[in-house]
């Protein structure tokens, strides 16, 4: 008999939950009372598994809306990135990301490394997860979203596109530091990581070292400034492999003797690694 009620209440409180999340406040205040009243309580399993199909429903509905606003290209996922040919320490950070949890907390992802070394990818996988576990992500090149804050500014819609920006809880932006910056466009990236600051997450891939980041802002003090606020809460990810791209021709044009060297890519050795706890 106990096992019976509790059975009933569960089904009770999972109907009201679902009543609540499709925001209709009435009926799931009067629902269930109401068919208990009539004598009708034997329709609440029935019910309750229509509600969970409308919920499921809901829910493809919604992830299908939020892949599309987020630019991710479709091949890029975490079945078709290569970890075998990541470090294993790589790996777990990326798994430990998979969770969501440093999107509550607003903190950014830094990937380092040259190119062809799966930045983009992994980048890319992460942001679909993310987007079938429900979080908004846009994911656009840096001199795209650059010139698209530009455009804003100068028509006076600047502060306009922030917020419609700000309603995506990451942002991916792929290849920082390809293109020099202006000092105008610097200007409107610099203004995007400052508005973001402590409130929602970025997710930046770059080439680039901090060492050279004054490629991109132009000036000592604002390349200071703007690495201040990216690593204050941030998780690093180095990409130390050596491209697969390189490897890929070298493979198809070297004899069968010879091997590749794990950091021949690298003319002078790996990149310096960010002085920077993950």
């Amino acid at each position: 008999m106990s096992g019976r009620k509790n059975q009933s209440g569960h089904v009770q409180e999972r109907l009201v939950e679902l009543l609540v999340s499709f925001k209709v406040p009435t009926l799931a205040r009067e629902l269930v009372p109401r068919l208990k009243a009539d004598g009708h309580g034997e329709l609440l399993p029935s019910l309750l598994e229509l509600f969970e199909l409308e919920a499921e429903d809901r829910r493809g509905r919604r992830t299908d809306r939020l892949r599309r606003a987020s630019r991710l290209p479709a091949g890029k996922t975490l079945a078709t990135l290569d970890q075998a040919r990541l470090p294993r320490s790589l790996c777990d950070k990326l798994r430990e990301l998979l969770r969501g949890d440093f999107i509550e907390r607003a903190v950014n992802v830094l990937c380092f490394g040259l190119p062809g070394t799966g930045k983009s990818h992994a980048a890319c996988a992460l942001g679909h997860a993310l987007v079938e576990a429900g979080h908004p992500v846009l994911f656009i090149p840096t001199y795209q979203l650059v010139q698209e804050l530009l455009c804003a500014k100068r028509a006076l819609t600047l502060p306009r596109t922030l917020r419609k920006l700000d309603l995506y809880e990451l942002i991916i932006l792929d290849d920082l530091g390809y293109v020099a910056q202006s000092p105008e466009e610097a200007e409107v990236l610099f203004t995007l990581m400052a508005e973001r600051y402590e409130r929602k997450s970025m997710l930046i891939s770059s080439n680039l070292v901090f060492s050279h980041w004054d490629r991109i802002f132009g000036n000592p003090m604002a390349t200071a400034a703007a690495i201040d606020r990216l690593v204050h809460h941030s998780v690093i990810l180095e990409f130390d492999v050596p491209s697969f791209r390189t490897q890929g021709v070298r493979r198809r044009t070297a004899p069968a003797t010879t091997t590749t060297e794990a950091g021949d890519n690298y003319p002078s050795g790996p990149p310096a690694t960010p002085e920077v706890e993950a």
